[in-house]
């Protein structure tokens, strides 16, 4: 479908944060052809499926949720107020395998549309069943990064393989869907596991992605096997060669930021889980004055307990000012750029990462005009500071509005998909599983 947005501001992000006024963008098909002044030939000699006059509102790049969990939807509220290891072990881990492929199928659409409410035009996703997870998104029109979810010490050449079959089964030229190597974290691998993978990552020339120093806990048990911290110890065994990214990233050493800045490696930092779960808080102002690229994530829906990167966003400066003790530490348009570019750049979506044209027309429109944007002094500072998802009035992906003033154009009814979650876990509750 050919579109046309007309009246509009435009954050592109492809210069900075400068907006935009009086502007046009046009989408065709799936990309954006282009950004600028009103052009009445251009109105003239194109044919235009529609024309949405964006009255003033703001068109900026979909913010990309880098770490996430999505079919944890069935989780949501089971159990909070919980130590980390305790809630892993105790709730997450029984709970989980009892999961079925199509239990994760409804639970993930679950979790699309809440992405879209918060403007998230992609995701990277680690669970399990990943054939299917890919399914759900394709067919909601989400566009995905998976990630593999590896874990234990049994049967590890049947986990490479498995990892090989994901990678060349996902990375099959459907432009939603891409697939990374990755491991479920150092301490639910084997030494074994951990290895063989480091030599899969180095036959395939690839990014790693995977948990890491997230916990004090979780640090001191690597530093037990192995006599080092768990990003020196990753790239000790070649885990990092061709960069990537990892997930938390909150107690470091200085070496270990060494490693990260050396390889290329994204840090994923999610604030609010973190804050729940009373894991730390990431040294993200000491990541961005090394140059390491940070992108943000919300963690799953069991321990976050939302899909919201306004709150995340929020989190990411506040917490980081206060871990610093500097109300100037980490600036709001610096968050804005970790959660549109950076979270691009760590998932590897270089044409999904700014408007311009050539681009993936991934693309959302914020609703200025609510009490909580006004007065328009700095725009990209309320985004962080004082928008919310409330302000999410259209999101796009691909060339699709799959979400607009409220309503979901995803191919299937929400309240079906509330009903087959719900069922889901009445099934636990009710113990006919």
């Amino acid at each position: 479908m050919n579109i046309r947005f007309k009246n509009a501001r435009v954050l592109t992000m492809a210069d900075g944060f400068n907006i935009i006024e009086n502007a046009e963008v046009h989408v065709r098909g799936n990309k954006i052809t282009y950004i600028g002044a009103a052009d009445k030939k251009e109105d003239r000699t194109n044919h235009w499926h529609k024309t949405i006059d964006v009255k003033g509102n703001l068109l900026m790049p979909g913010f990309k949720n880098a770490h996430t969990h999505s079919a944890m939807t069935f989780l949501r509220t089971h159990a909070d107020d919980m130590k980390l290891q305790d809630w892993l072990t105790k709730e997450v881990f029984p709970y989980e395998a009892k999961l079925t492929a199509e239990d994760i199928y409804y639970c993930t659409k679950l979790a699309v549309l809440e992405y879209l409410t918060s403007g998230i035009t992609a995701i990277c996703d680690m669970y399990f069943e990943q054939p299917t997870i890919a399914k759900a998104t394709e067919e909601s029109g989400m566009r995905c990064v998976q990630t593999g979810a590896i874990s234990g010490s049994d049967d590890i050449q049947g986990k490479i393989r498995y990892l090989r079959n994901m990678y060349e089964r996902l990375n099959n030229g459907n432009p939603l869907t891409t697939y990374k190597i990755g491991l479920h974290a150092e301490y639910t691998c084997s030494k074994e596991l951990l290895e063989e993978t480091a030599k899969l990552v180095n036959e395939l020339k690839v990014p790693f992605y995977t948990h890491m120093s997230e916990t004090k806990a979780e640090v001191e048990g690597c530093v037990e096997r192995y006599g080092m911290p768990t990003i020196e110890y990753a790239d000790s065994i070649g885990l990092f060669n061709y960069g990537g990214a990892i997930f938390h990233g909150v107690h470091v050493n200085d070496k270990e930021i060494e490693i990260l800045k050396k390889r290329g490696v994204s840090v994923v930092t999610n604030p609010a889980s973190n804050a729940k779960l009373a894991s730390g808080i990431a040294p993200v102002e000491r990541y961005m004055k090394e140059g390491i690229n940070v992108a943000i994530g919300t963690d799953g829906p069991a321990s976050n307990n939302c899909l919201d990167m306004f709150r995340e966003m929020f989190l990411t400066t506040s917490l980081a000012k206060l871990r610093e003790d500097d109300a100037a530490a980490v600036d709001a348009n610096s968050v804005l750029y970790m959660a549109t570019v950076g979270g691009a750049k760590a998932l590897g979506l270089k044409d999904s990462d700014v408007l311009a044209a050539g681009k993936n027309a991934d693309m959302i429109m914020i609703d200025l005009n609510q009490p909580n944007m006004r007065p328009i002094n700095n725009i990209t500072k309320n985004l962080v500071y004082s928008g919310s998802k409330t302000n999410v009035k259209m999101t796009m992906i691909d060339g699709k509005i799959l979400y607009m003033d409220g309503k979901f154009n995803i191919g299937e009814d929400p309240e079906a998909i509330y009903s087959d979650v719900q069922n889901v876990i009445d099934s636990y509750r009710n113990g006919t599983r």
